[in-house]
Formats: C-alpha cells, structure tokens, sequence
C-alpha cells in the first residue's frame, strides 16, 4: 500500500510514522521558565546527533499553532536537561506527559525528586539514572504544516551525569541495571529484548 502525505489526513500519518519508526527513545526534558517554573515532559521524537562535539535533537508539536510549555521555555532561557526513561520511572514519566497549566510543576505532579544541575538551571530528575545537560544552539519549525506543525531543537550536551548503578569500565554503560524504555505506537512501549551483535566490516 502507498500513502501520499499529501493526500491523507493528518491523523493517519501520525500512526503510520510513529507505528514504522520504533523502537524510539524517550528524551524526558526538563526545563525551567523565565519566571522560575519547573516543567518536565516526555518526547519520543528525540535522538542523539553526534559526538563531536555532542548533541541532541528533540521535536515537539505545535497543536493548534500553540507552543507547548517545554518550547516556550527552552527558546527563553536556551538551556534544558534530557533525563533518560527507564523501566523504573516510566509510570512517573508517564505522569509529566499530562497537558496542565504552565504554572504547574511536573516534578511535584509525578512526586519526583529535583536535583541541581552543574551549568544550567533546569533541574535533573534525581529517579533518573542519566542526565544531559544541554545548551540550544538550533531550532527549526517544520514548513508546510497545516495544524501547528513541529520544531525541532538541536542541543549541545555540556555535562553528562552517569549514576555509578549503571556505570560500567572505560566509560560504558550497563544495559542490565539500566533498563530503558523505548515508546512504540499508541499506549505501547518496549524494554530491551534479545540482543544480538554484529561486527562491522574491517576497513
């Protein structure tokens, strides 16, 4: 079957885009307004980008041509920390995804504890095992959108935080204590299953 975003609903390509691309991690951001407001909320379109130097990128949707709290604060205060989501926090990552008002804080919402940052001032979720800290340094909204569309954040990591119950030597990470979660379509989400390894080609 063929499909012509073009030609289909809005709706329907939110589940076929989002039903294809999976697993897909979770950036669980953590921002902070200009007045002082703590926000926290999930976003499963987010990845790492590079490593030289390190960032990420993360989007968030624009329902209605409105800002969500998350991007109204990022683009003020140009600072926001990815919290990674694990097996063990995701009923309470869950809970930040909640559509309150922007005066209230989802790390009282959820019962989370904040803990803070080294170089920026957004707040880290102390139930997370990872955090980034991160500086904007690009953001883009989609063209051609026709309800709100998307903007994409690109971030400069500028402390990592690895806690010592998932670390492992030579700066490695232990996937058995660290259990991540990734989302999947609709209500659904995935832990890690078989693993399996393949070496690459020598060169």
């Amino acid at each position: 079957m063929q499909f012509d975003p073009q030609e289909t609903d809005q709706k329907s390509i939110y589940k076929l885009l989002t039903g294809a691309v999976i697993p897909r991690p979770i950036g669980w951001i953590s921002s902070i307004s200009p007045q002082g407001i703590r926000n926290l909320a999930p976003f499963s379109f987010f990845n790492a980008v590079g490593d030289d130097p390190p960032h990420v990128v993360f989007s968030t949707v624009r329902t209605n041509d409105t800002n969500k709290d998350t991007l109204n604060n990022v683009l003020a205060t140009r600072e926001f920390v990815v919290n990674m989501a694990t097996e063990h926090n995701v009923a309470q990552m869950n809970a930040t995804s909640a559509i309150v008002a922007p005066e209230v804080d989802e790390f009282e919402l959820a019962g989370l504890t904040a803990l803070p940052s080294v170089k920026v001032k957004p707040a880290r979720v102390a139930e997370s095992p990872i955090h980034l800290e991160c500086e904007l340094v690009h953001h883009y909204t989609l063209d051609g959108h026709q309800h709100g569309g998307a903007t994409l954040l690109v971030g400069k990591i500028v402390m990592f935080h690895i806690d010592e119950s998932v670390w492992l030597d030579d700066f490695k990470i232990n996937m058995e204590t660290y259990r991540p979660v990734a989302r999947l379509a609709g209500a659904n989400y995935a832990k890690l299953g078989e693993i399996f390894s393949i070496k690459r080609p020598l060169q």
